[in-house]
């Protein structure tokens, strides 16, 4: 069983990211080049609206920004995260939406252009927390929005952070979306971490039916 309790699972990340360095956990990038590959792939325009759903710490929002994106939000539960990035970004974490929240108890005021997601999803390993997460995915998005999702694959880790892990290949994580979501393209990964260590990602493009 994972952490169910939302406050239990703020505090997890919370320490997380209060005791270790944000560029030595293991989902680490330097350049969040699988993220980059996609969007530049699917040719969108950089008044496209994007959450970046799990972003945390992550760059992604930093290599946006440089190429222009002007409409960016990042949810992650825990604020520390959060404020490591916005720490990086100075001046320009004022052009970006902060948003801290459990995703699976979030409520989107609006529809995004591009729902991404390398951090969270494979996280839920109960029915009823994708379920909610299924729920604020469809309200946070609308007809043609691209969601871009990241998971370990069926030979990644079983766990990560101490928490167990969902493990997917496409043909899985297309299934958990298919009553509204179209599958445009899937692709493996191997993640090099900080340590050396090798982790497959299975990565999915969809877009809403």
């Amino acid at each position: 069983m994972g952490i169910s309790d939302g406050s239990e699972k703020r505090e997890h990340w919370d320490e997380v990211y209060r005791t270790k360095p944000s560029d030595s956990v293991s989902w680490y990038q330097p350049t969040p080049g699988p993220s980059l590959r996609a969007l530049d792939e699917l040719q969108l325009p950089v008044t496209a609206s994007l959450i970046d759903v799990g972003g945390g710490a992550s760059s992604l929002v930093d290599r946006l920004v440089e190429r222009g994106w002007s409409d960016l939000t990042v949810l992650d539960i825990a604020a520390p995260a959060l404020d490591v990035a916005k720490a990086r970004l100075r001046d320009e974490a004022a052009r970006i939406a902060w948003v801290v929240a459990d995703v699976t108890s979030w409520q989107p005021d609006r529809h995004y252009d591009v729902w991404h997601d390398r951090a969270v999803f494979h996280f839920l390993t109960e029915p009823e927390q994708r379920l909610a997460y299924r729920r604020a995915l469809e309200t946070g998005t609308a007809a043609g929005s691209v969601v871009i999702i990241a998971t370990f694959a069926p030979d990644g880790p079983e766990r990560c952070s101490g928490l167990p892990v969902q493990r997917y290949d496409a043909v899985a994580l297309a299934t958990e979306f298919s009553s509204t979501f179209a599958l445009q393209r899937d692709w493996r990964e191997e993640h090099t971490t900080p340590g050396g260590g090798r982790q497959s990602f299975q990565w999915c493009i969809f877009r809403r039916r």
